[in-house]
């Protein structure tokens, strides 16, 4: 018998709020967690000093358990040949924009991997839960994580990842489904994305693994609950349910195109980052991300430049280079209060249980 989540992570509600960078904020988190279910934040494209800043942020407005992300790709091999010809390839772009590119990318986000400063704010500040993404650090920092008595989950996108996950020691995992929102948590996307759907996945996770699982994928009301439940999950998580909430940092541009209707599309790319990520398509997808494009320079120095690109093309009144992370489910996404959300999730899960 799988351990029990809920009381492992001490909430009511099955339900994570997933920890989207650029959306998830402290109020959303701790609004979800004085709720009943799990916030969470990311501190996966900060420092350890805004790592600390942010997690101090929830605790000034909830005493609720929440989760804490980090970020745990393999560090980025700078190569400056095939950044130069990267920012070449993008030149049009910014010129039609009134821009030059920058002179050299960077590498903008430390991987928690060989991140010792982020292990010790999160080890003096012991958040409830942590989680992982891209993959696991090593034995030396889930036994410091857990000796502190910090529950720990870790994404999966297969069922060889999960097994993966067991066996490192981590409490449960989060079986991250196709349709998902943001990145994608592959451990090596050289080896492909099996790109497999949330409730195929959830049920051979949970037939190969002993810790519980945690749905992630298109899930956006009590009805998606209750199916990932009877597929044996013990929880989902949610990211694109929360990003119309008034708490979360999503821009009115990213609000519109979730609520334009016809017309708007996810797909996944690795033009914004380095890395496959879903969101919602515009010209980085339709244009950048077009077959033939270079080779990309490694995650996350090939964000460096489009962040350059998008604050260029924002500041002419262009949004057409802006990154807007979506799930499929994103047309099914409400804009109400995150505490009032999870309520009603909980109003649904009930009525599809009963």
């Amino acid at each position: 018998m799988k351990p029990d989540l809920l009381s492992l992570l001490r909430i009511d509600l099955p339900v994570i709020q997933a920890p989207m960078a650029g959306v998830s904020t402290a109020a959303l988190a701790a609004a979800v967690s004085q709720a009943g279910a799990l916030g969470s934040i990311s501190v996966g494209a900060g420092n350890a000093e805004q790592g600390r800043a942010a997690i101090a942020d929830v605790r000034r407005l909830t005493d609720r358990p929440f989760n804490v992300n980090v970020f745990c790709h393999r560090p980025a091999q700078a190569d400056a040949a095939r950044e130069a010809v990267w920012l070449d390839y993008l030149s049009p772009h910014f010129a039609a924009n009134g821009a030059q590119p920058p002179a050299s990318l960077r590498e903008i986000y430390k991987s928690f991997l060989d991140d010792d400063p982020m292990l010790d704010v999160l080890l003096e500040a012991r958040p409830a839960v942590v989680s992982f993404h891209f993959g696991l650090p090593d034995a030396r920092r889930i036994q410091a994580l857990k000796d502190a008595g910090i529950v720990l989950l870790a994404s999966a996108t297969s069922v060889d990842e999960a097994r993966q996950v067991e066996a490192a020691g981590i409490d449960a995992v989060v079986a991250q489904g196709y349709e998902a929102g943001g990145h994608r948590g592959l451990f090596d996307p050289e080896r492909g994305d099996p790109a497999i759907g949330t409730f195929a996945l959830t049920q051979g996770v949970a037939r190969a693994v002993r810790i519980p699982v945690i749905a992630a994928g298109g899930i956006m009301d009590g009805n998606g609950i209750a199916a990932a439940l009877g597929l044996g999950a013990s929880a989902v998580q949610m990211g694109t349910a929360f990003v119309l909430c008034p708490e979360s940092s999503a821009t009115p541009h990213h609000r519109a195109l979730m609520q334009a209707g016809e017309g708007v599309i996810t797909a996944v790319t690795d033009v914004v980052s380095g890395r496959p990520a879903r969101g919602l398509v515009n010209r980085l997808f339709s244009e950048i991300g077009a077959p033939g494009h270079p080779p990309l320079p490694d995650y996350p120095i090939a964000y460096d430049a489009v962040k350059a690109l998008n604050a260029a093309a924002t500041k002419a009144g262009n949004n057409d280079f802006t990154v807007n992370w979506a799930g499929q489910g994103f047309a099914l996404a409400r804009a109400l209060p995150a505490g009032e959300l999870v309520r009603l999730l909980g109003e649904e899960l009930a009525q599809a249980s009963a």
